[in-house]
Protein backbone atom coordinates (compact mmCIF):
# COMPACT_ATOMS: atom_id res chain seq x y z
CA UNK A 1 0.00 0.00 0.00
CA UNK A 2 1.26 3.49 -0.90
CA UNK A 3 0.50 6.05 1.81
CA UNK A 4 1.17 9.78 1.74
CA UNK A 5 1.10 11.67 5.04
CA UNK A 6 1.25 15.38 4.19
CA UNK A 7 0.83 18.84 5.71
CA UNK A 8 2.50 17.57 8.90
CA UNK A 9 4.89 18.79 11.49
CA UNK A 10 7.57 16.09 11.67
CA UNK A 11 9.92 15.07 14.49
CA UNK A 12 12.16 12.33 13.09
CA UNK A 13 14.12 11.86 16.36
CA UNK A 14 17.34 11.94 14.34
CA UNK A 15 20.13 13.68 16.24
CA UNK A 16 20.23 17.46 15.91
CA UNK A 17 17.16 17.58 13.62
CA UNK A 18 14.45 19.91 14.82
CA UNK A 19 10.71 19.77 14.12
CA UNK A 20 9.94 20.77 10.52
CA UNK A 21 6.94 20.93 8.19
CA UNK A 22 6.76 18.36 5.43
CA UNK A 23 5.50 14.90 4.56
CA UNK A 24 6.26 11.19 4.85
CA UNK A 25 5.74 8.61 2.11
CA UNK A 26 5.26 4.93 2.86
CA UNK A 27 5.34 1.90 0.59
CA UNK A 28 4.08 -1.28 2.18
CA UNK A 29 5.87 -1.56 5.56
CA UNK A 30 8.71 0.92 4.95
CA UNK A 31 9.25 4.65 4.84
CA UNK A 32 10.49 5.61 1.37
CA UNK A 33 10.67 9.40 1.68
CA UNK A 34 10.77 12.06 4.38
CA UNK A 35 10.97 15.61 3.11
CA UNK A 36 10.74 19.16 4.33
CA UNK A 37 8.17 21.31 2.56
CA UNK A 38 10.69 23.45 0.66
CA UNK A 39 12.77 20.45 -0.33
CA UNK A 40 9.66 18.70 -1.61
CA UNK A 41 8.71 21.62 -3.85
CA UNK A 42 12.16 21.54 -5.44
CA UNK A 43 12.03 17.78 -5.96
CA UNK A 44 8.64 17.88 -7.66
CA UNK A 45 9.95 20.37 -10.23
CA UNK A 46 12.18 17.63 -11.62
CA UNK A 47 10.62 15.76 -14.51
CA UNK A 48 12.15 12.45 -13.49
CA UNK A 49 10.17 12.24 -10.27
CA UNK A 50 7.30 9.80 -11.02
CA UNK A 51 3.73 10.46 -9.98
CA UNK A 52 2.77 7.86 -7.38
CA UNK A 53 -0.69 6.21 -7.35
CA UNK A 54 -1.55 6.75 -3.67
CA UNK A 55 -3.83 4.29 -1.90
CA UNK A 56 -4.19 6.67 1.05
CA UNK A 57 -3.45 10.40 1.26
CA UNK A 58 -3.86 11.76 4.79
CA UNK A 59 -3.86 15.47 5.53
CA UNK A 60 -2.20 15.72 8.95
CA UNK A 61 -3.47 19.29 9.47
CA UNK A 62 -0.11 20.42 10.86
CA UNK A 63 -0.26 17.87 13.64
CA UNK A 64 2.90 16.01 14.64
CA UNK A 65 4.28 12.86 13.01
CA UNK A 66 6.96 11.09 15.05
CA UNK A 67 8.27 7.57 15.77
CA UNK A 68 6.02 5.49 17.98
CA UNK A 69 6.94 4.88 21.60
CA UNK A 70 8.75 1.67 22.51
CA UNK A 71 7.44 0.06 25.70
CA UNK A 72 10.70 -1.60 26.69
CA UNK A 73 9.36 -3.64 29.61
CA UNK A 74 5.90 -5.11 30.06
CA UNK A 75 3.96 -8.25 30.92
CA UNK A 76 0.92 -7.78 28.66
CA UNK A 77 -0.99 -10.82 29.85
CA UNK A 78 -1.24 -9.42 33.37
CA UNK A 79 -4.21 -7.26 32.37
CA UNK A 80 -6.38 -9.77 34.28
CA UNK A 81 -4.89 -8.48 37.55
CA UNK A 82 -5.52 -4.78 36.90
CA UNK A 83 -7.02 -3.24 40.07
CA UNK A 84 -7.11 -6.66 41.75
CA UNK A 85 -3.53 -7.01 42.97
CA UNK A 86 -3.12 -3.57 44.50
CA UNK A 87 -1.91 -1.76 47.61
CA UNK A 88 0.31 -4.50 49.05
CA UNK A 89 4.14 -4.83 49.25
CA UNK A 90 5.98 -6.52 46.37
CA UNK A 91 6.68 -9.92 47.95
CA UNK A 92 3.13 -10.22 49.30
CA UNK A 93 1.84 -8.97 45.93
CA UNK A 94 3.75 -11.74 44.12
CA UNK A 95 3.13 -14.63 46.51
CA UNK A 96 -0.46 -13.96 47.54
CA UNK A 97 -1.99 -12.18 44.56
CA UNK A 98 -0.04 -12.84 41.39
CA UNK A 99 1.45 -16.35 41.45
CA UNK A 100 -1.69 -18.23 42.62
CA UNK A 101 -3.87 -16.81 39.84
CA UNK A 102 -1.17 -17.02 37.18
CA UNK A 103 -0.93 -20.75 37.84
CA UNK A 104 -4.49 -21.11 36.51
CA UNK A 105 -3.92 -19.30 33.21
CA UNK A 106 -4.08 -21.09 29.87
CA UNK A 107 -2.34 -20.06 26.68
CA UNK A 108 -5.69 -18.99 25.20
CA UNK A 109 -6.32 -16.82 28.27
CA UNK A 110 -3.02 -15.05 27.74
CA UNK A 111 -3.80 -14.55 24.03
CA UNK A 112 -6.92 -12.49 24.82
CA UNK A 113 -5.42 -10.76 27.85
CA UNK A 114 -2.55 -9.64 25.60
CA UNK A 115 -5.01 -8.34 23.03
CA UNK A 116 -6.60 -6.22 25.73
CA UNK A 117 -3.20 -4.71 26.46
CA UNK A 118 -2.65 -4.04 22.76
CA UNK A 119 -5.81 -1.91 22.66
CA UNK A 120 -4.28 0.25 25.35
CA UNK A 121 -0.82 0.31 23.75
CA UNK A 122 -2.07 1.70 20.46
CA UNK A 123 -4.12 4.43 22.15
CA UNK A 124 -0.93 5.47 23.97
CA UNK A 125 1.13 5.68 20.77
CA UNK A 126 3.12 2.53 21.53
CA UNK A 127 4.27 0.72 18.37
CA UNK A 128 6.46 -2.01 19.90
CA UNK A 129 6.57 -3.90 23.20
CA UNK A 130 9.29 -5.86 24.99
CA UNK A 131 7.16 -8.58 26.54
CA UNK A 132 8.06 -11.16 29.20
CA UNK A 133 5.29 -13.56 30.11
CA UNK A 134 4.35 -17.19 30.70
CA UNK A 135 3.41 -18.38 27.20
CA UNK A 136 5.53 -16.52 24.64
CA UNK A 137 3.88 -18.33 21.74
CA UNK A 138 0.38 -17.04 22.48
CA UNK A 139 1.71 -13.55 23.24
CA UNK A 140 3.37 -13.64 19.81
CA UNK A 141 0.20 -14.90 18.13
CA UNK A 142 -1.87 -12.11 19.70
CA UNK A 143 0.61 -9.49 18.53
CA UNK A 144 0.85 -10.88 15.00
CA UNK A 145 -2.93 -11.14 14.67
CA UNK A 146 -3.26 -7.53 15.86
CA UNK A 147 -0.36 -6.19 13.79
CA UNK A 148 1.64 -5.10 16.87
CA UNK A 149 5.43 -5.29 16.83
CA UNK A 150 6.69 -7.42 19.71
CA UNK A 151 10.04 -8.51 21.08
CA UNK A 152 9.66 -11.55 23.30
CA UNK A 153 12.04 -12.11 26.20
CA UNK A 154 12.15 -15.28 28.25
CA UNK A 155 10.96 -15.22 31.85
CA UNK A 156 12.89 -18.39 32.69
CA UNK A 157 12.90 -19.31 36.40
CA UNK A 158 12.99 -22.33 38.69
CA UNK A 159 9.26 -22.95 38.29
CA UNK A 160 8.56 -22.49 34.58
CA UNK A 161 10.20 -22.97 31.21
CA UNK A 162 13.67 -24.46 30.73
CA UNK A 163 16.92 -23.52 29.03
CA UNK A 164 16.05 -25.97 26.25
CA UNK A 165 12.67 -24.32 25.72
CA UNK A 166 14.27 -20.87 25.69
CA UNK A 167 16.73 -21.98 23.02
CA UNK A 168 13.96 -23.48 20.90
CA UNK A 169 11.90 -20.27 21.13
CA UNK A 170 14.94 -18.13 20.36
CA UNK A 171 15.61 -20.04 17.14
CA UNK A 172 11.95 -20.23 16.11
CA UNK A 173 10.90 -16.62 16.60
CA UNK A 174 13.89 -14.82 15.11
CA UNK A 175 12.78 -14.84 11.49
CA UNK A 176 13.78 -12.05 9.13
CA UNK A 177 11.04 -9.51 8.45
CA UNK A 178 8.68 -10.76 11.17
CA UNK A 179 6.71 -8.53 13.52
CA UNK A 180 7.94 -10.79 16.33
CA UNK A 181 11.51 -11.34 17.49
CA UNK A 182 13.02 -12.97 20.57
CA UNK A 183 15.83 -12.11 22.99
CA UNK A 184 17.34 -14.23 25.74
CA UNK A 185 16.39 -13.53 29.33
CA UNK A 186 15.31 -14.87 32.70
CA UNK A 187 13.00 -13.58 35.39
CA UNK A 188 15.54 -12.60 38.03
CA UNK A 189 18.44 -13.75 40.17
CA UNK A 190 16.11 -14.41 43.10
CA UNK A 191 13.87 -16.83 41.18
CA UNK A 192 16.68 -18.83 39.54
CA UNK A 193 19.18 -21.29 40.98
CA UNK A 194 22.87 -20.73 40.35
CA UNK A 195 22.94 -23.83 38.16
CA UNK A 196 20.11 -22.49 36.01
CA UNK A 197 21.81 -19.12 35.70
CA UNK A 198 25.09 -20.74 34.63
CA UNK A 199 23.24 -22.65 31.92
CA UNK A 200 21.61 -19.43 30.70
CA UNK A 201 25.02 -17.74 30.58
CA UNK A 202 26.26 -20.70 28.54
CA UNK A 203 23.38 -20.24 26.10
CA UNK A 204 24.25 -16.55 25.74
CA UNK A 205 27.88 -17.46 24.97
CA UNK A 206 26.81 -20.10 22.47
CA UNK A 207 24.81 -17.57 20.44
CA UNK A 208 26.90 -14.52 21.38
CA UNK A 209 23.61 -12.97 22.45
CA UNK A 210 22.55 -10.28 24.96
CA UNK A 211 20.59 -11.25 28.08
CA UNK A 212 17.84 -9.30 29.88
CA UNK A 213 16.43 -9.66 33.39
CA UNK A 214 14.76 -7.94 36.34
CA UNK A 215 17.62 -6.45 38.31
CA UNK A 216 17.92 -4.61 41.63
CA UNK A 217 14.23 -3.73 41.68
CA UNK A 218 14.02 -3.70 45.49
CA UNK A 219 16.41 -3.23 48.38
CA UNK A 220 15.33 -6.63 49.72
CA UNK A 221 16.31 -8.33 46.45
CA UNK A 222 19.80 -6.82 46.65
CA UNK A 223 20.34 -7.70 50.31
CA UNK A 224 19.16 -11.28 49.86
CA UNK A 225 21.54 -11.73 46.94
CA UNK A 226 24.39 -10.37 49.09
CA UNK A 227 23.46 -12.91 51.77
CA UNK A 228 23.53 -15.76 49.24
CA UNK A 229 26.59 -14.87 47.21
CA UNK A 230 28.31 -11.94 48.91
CA UNK A 231 27.62 -9.76 45.86
CA UNK A 232 24.90 -7.54 44.42
CA UNK A 233 22.76 -9.12 41.69
CA UNK A 234 24.57 -7.19 38.96
CA UNK A 235 28.04 -8.18 40.16
CA UNK A 236 27.00 -11.79 40.76
CA UNK A 237 25.39 -12.21 37.34
CA UNK A 238 28.35 -10.61 35.62
CA UNK A 239 30.68 -12.98 37.48
CA UNK A 240 28.88 -15.85 35.72
CA UNK A 241 29.62 -14.30 32.32
CA UNK A 242 25.93 -13.47 31.85
CA UNK A 243 26.45 -10.11 30.16
CA UNK A 244 29.51 -10.81 28.03
CA UNK A 245 27.50 -9.82 24.95
CA UNK A 246 25.43 -7.06 26.51
CA UNK A 247 21.77 -7.03 27.41
CA UNK A 248 19.80 -5.04 29.91
CA UNK A 249 18.29 -4.73 33.34
CA UNK A 250 14.64 -3.99 34.06
CA UNK A 251 14.15 -1.50 36.94
CA UNK A 252 17.74 -1.07 38.26
CA UNK A 253 16.56 0.98 41.24
CA UNK A 254 19.11 0.02 43.91
CA UNK A 255 22.43 0.21 42.08
CA UNK A 256 25.97 0.72 43.41
CA UNK A 257 28.78 2.49 41.58
CA UNK A 258 30.29 -0.93 40.86
CA UNK A 259 26.98 -2.10 39.38
CA UNK A 260 26.86 0.92 37.09
CA UNK A 261 30.46 0.42 36.03
CA UNK A 262 29.54 -3.10 34.92
CA UNK A 263 26.55 -1.81 32.94
CA UNK A 264 28.80 0.66 31.18
CA UNK A 265 31.58 -1.85 30.54
CA UNK A 266 29.17 -4.44 29.13
CA UNK A 267 27.32 -1.84 27.02
CA UNK A 268 24.04 -2.74 28.67
CA UNK A 269 20.73 -0.89 28.70
CA UNK A 270 18.68 0.13 31.71
CA UNK A 271 14.91 -0.01 31.32
CA UNK A 272 13.32 2.17 33.96
CA UNK A 273 9.70 1.71 35.11
CA UNK A 274 8.84 4.69 37.30
CA UNK A 275 5.10 4.20 37.85
CA UNK A 276 5.51 0.56 38.85
CA UNK A 277 8.42 1.37 41.16
CA UNK A 278 6.33 4.04 42.87
CA UNK A 279 3.19 1.92 43.21
CA UNK A 280 5.11 -1.00 44.72
CA UNK A 281 7.25 1.36 46.85
CA UNK A 282 10.42 -0.04 45.29
CA UNK A 283 12.19 3.31 45.02
CA UNK A 284 13.39 5.82 42.44
CA UNK A 285 15.99 4.73 39.89
CA UNK A 286 19.18 6.86 39.61
CA UNK A 287 18.49 7.83 36.00
CA UNK A 288 20.70 10.92 36.09
CA UNK A 289 23.63 8.77 37.28
CA UNK A 290 23.07 6.36 34.38
CA UNK A 291 23.02 9.28 31.98
CA UNK A 292 26.21 10.71 33.46
CA UNK A 293 27.96 7.38 32.86
CA UNK A 294 26.55 7.21 29.31
CA UNK A 295 24.50 4.11 30.11
CA UNK A 296 21.52 4.20 27.71
CA UNK A 297 18.15 4.31 29.44
CA UNK A 298 14.86 3.14 27.92
CA UNK A 299 11.38 3.31 29.44
CA UNK A 300 8.78 0.63 30.18
CA UNK A 301 5.37 0.59 31.81
CA UNK A 302 5.89 -2.80 33.48
CA UNK A 303 2.77 -4.97 33.61
CA UNK A 304 -0.80 -3.77 34.16
CA UNK A 305 -0.91 -5.42 37.59
CA UNK A 306 1.95 -3.37 38.98
CA UNK A 307 1.28 -0.12 37.16
CA UNK A 308 -1.91 -0.37 36.27
CA UNK A 309 -1.82 1.99 33.31
CA UNK A 310 -0.03 1.21 30.04
CA UNK A 311 0.58 4.87 29.26
CA UNK A 312 3.95 6.11 28.02
CA UNK A 313 3.03 9.77 28.49
CA UNK A 314 2.71 9.23 32.23
CA UNK A 315 5.97 7.28 32.30
CA UNK A 316 7.87 10.02 30.47
CA UNK A 317 6.66 12.68 32.88
CA UNK A 318 7.59 10.55 35.88
CA UNK A 319 11.08 9.76 34.55
CA UNK A 320 11.88 13.45 34.30
CA UNK A 321 10.08 14.66 37.43
CA UNK A 322 11.40 11.92 39.72
CA UNK A 323 14.96 12.52 38.55
CA UNK A 324 14.59 16.21 39.41
CA UNK A 325 13.37 15.31 42.90
CA UNK A 326 16.00 12.63 43.49
CA UNK A 327 18.85 14.90 42.39
CA UNK A 328 17.33 18.03 43.93
CA UNK A 329 18.01 19.69 40.60
CA UNK A 330 15.26 20.87 38.25
CA UNK A 331 17.72 20.72 35.35
CA UNK A 332 18.78 17.11 35.95
CA UNK A 333 16.91 15.56 33.02
CA UNK A 334 15.77 17.49 29.97
CA UNK A 335 12.52 16.61 28.20
CA UNK A 336 14.19 15.87 24.86
CA UNK A 337 16.46 13.31 26.52
CA UNK A 338 13.40 11.61 28.03
CA UNK A 339 11.70 11.58 24.64
CA UNK A 340 14.76 9.84 23.18
CA UNK A 341 14.52 7.24 25.95
CA UNK A 342 10.91 6.52 24.99
CA UNK A 343 11.69 6.15 21.29
CA UNK A 344 15.29 5.76 20.09
CA UNK A 345 16.78 4.18 23.23
CA UNK A 346 13.82 1.82 23.55
CA UNK A 347 14.33 0.65 19.98
CA UNK A 348 18.05 0.11 20.60
CA UNK A 349 17.41 -1.81 23.84
CA UNK A 350 14.97 -4.07 21.97
CA UNK A 351 17.35 -4.50 19.01
CA UNK A 352 14.81 -2.83 16.71
CA UNK A 353 17.34 -0.74 14.85
CA UNK A 354 15.00 -0.07 11.93
CA UNK A 355 12.26 1.34 14.16
CA UNK A 356 14.12 4.12 15.97
CA UNK A 357 13.63 7.19 13.72
CA UNK A 358 11.58 8.42 10.80
CA UNK A 359 13.94 8.01 7.85
CA UNK A 360 14.10 6.36 4.47
CA UNK A 361 14.34 2.57 4.78
CA UNK A 362 13.03 2.44 8.35
CA UNK A 363 9.85 0.60 9.26
CA UNK A 364 6.74 2.78 9.16
CA UNK A 365 6.12 2.56 12.90
CA UNK A 366 4.84 6.04 13.64
CA UNK A 367 2.21 8.07 15.41
CA UNK A 368 0.26 11.27 14.78
CA UNK A 369 -0.11 13.62 17.75
CA UNK A 370 -2.97 16.11 17.94
CA UNK A 371 -1.51 19.57 18.54
CA UNK A 372 -4.93 21.24 18.30
CA UNK A 373 -5.86 20.54 21.91
CA UNK A 374 -5.50 22.91 24.87
CA UNK A 375 -2.76 20.86 26.57
CA UNK A 376 -0.49 21.25 23.54
CA UNK A 377 -0.96 25.01 23.16
CA UNK A 378 0.81 27.36 22.80
CA UNK A 379 3.44 25.60 20.71
CA UNK A 380 6.61 26.97 22.30
CA UNK A 381 8.44 23.64 22.33
CA UNK A 382 6.80 20.46 21.04
CA UNK A 383 9.12 17.91 22.75
CA UNK A 384 8.57 19.59 26.11
CA UNK A 385 4.81 19.64 25.53
CA UNK A 386 4.89 15.90 24.82
CA UNK A 387 6.76 15.05 28.02
CA UNK A 388 5.26 17.56 30.45
CA UNK A 389 1.68 18.07 29.26
CA UNK A 390 1.07 15.38 26.64
CA UNK A 391 -1.62 12.76 27.06
CA UNK A 392 -2.81 9.62 25.30
CA UNK A 393 -5.85 11.74 24.38
CA UNK A 394 -3.49 13.49 21.94
CA UNK A 395 -2.85 10.29 19.94
CA UNK A 396 -4.80 10.52 16.68
CA UNK A 397 -3.16 7.63 14.88
CA UNK A 398 -0.84 4.69 15.53
CA UNK A 399 0.75 2.84 12.62
CA UNK A 400 2.92 -0.28 12.71
CA UNK A 401 4.66 -1.54 9.58
CA UNK A 402 2.58 0.73 7.36
CA UNK A 403 -0.73 -0.52 8.82
CA UNK A 404 -3.15 1.73 10.69
CA UNK A 405 -3.85 -0.01 14.02
CA UNK A 406 -5.62 2.98 15.57
CA UNK A 407 -7.01 6.07 13.88
CA UNK A 408 -9.42 8.71 15.15
CA UNK A 409 -10.75 6.47 17.91
CA UNK A 410 -11.21 3.40 15.69
CA UNK A 411 -9.23 0.18 16.18
CA UNK A 412 -7.96 -2.13 13.44
CA UNK A 413 -6.43 -5.09 15.28
CA UNK A 414 -8.54 -7.95 13.92
CA UNK A 415 -11.26 -8.02 16.59
CA UNK A 416 -13.64 -5.51 18.08
CA UNK A 417 -12.84 -4.10 21.53
CA UNK A 418 -16.23 -5.33 22.78
CA UNK A 419 -15.42 -8.95 21.93
CA UNK A 420 -12.01 -8.67 23.63
CA UNK A 421 -13.58 -7.13 26.75
CA UNK A 422 -16.18 -9.91 26.86
CA UNK A 423 -13.56 -12.66 26.57
CA UNK A 424 -11.32 -11.10 29.23
CA UNK A 425 -14.11 -10.62 31.73
CA UNK A 426 -15.10 -14.28 31.32
CA UNK A 427 -11.50 -15.30 31.94
CA UNK A 428 -11.30 -13.26 35.13
CA UNK A 429 -14.62 -14.62 36.40
CA UNK A 430 -13.42 -18.20 35.81
CA UNK A 431 -10.06 -17.63 37.53
CA UNK A 432 -11.65 -16.17 40.64
CA UNK A 433 -14.20 -19.00 40.91
CA UNK A 434 -11.79 -21.92 40.45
Amino acid sequence: MNIRLYNARILTMEKHRQVFRGEVWIKNERIVYVAERDELKQEWRKEDIPRIPWDVELDCRENLLMPGFKNAHTHSGMTFLRSYADDVPLQQWLNEKVFPLEAKLTGEDIYYLTKLAILEYVTSGITAVFDMYLTPDTVAEACMDAGMRCVLVSGLNNFSSSVEQVEEEYLRWNKKGSLVSYLLGFHGEYTCSKELLCRMAGLAHNYRAPVYTHMAETAREVEECRARYGMTPTVFLDSLGMFEFGGGGFHCVHMTDQDMDILRMRRMHVITNPASNLKLASGIAPVAAFEKRKIPVAIGTDGPASNNCLDMFREMFLVSALSKVREQNAASLDAMRVLRMATVHGAKAMRLNRCDTLAKGKYADLILIDLHQPNMQPIHNIPKNLVYSGSKANVLMTMVGGKFLYRNGEYNIGESPERIYEKCNKIVKRLLQE
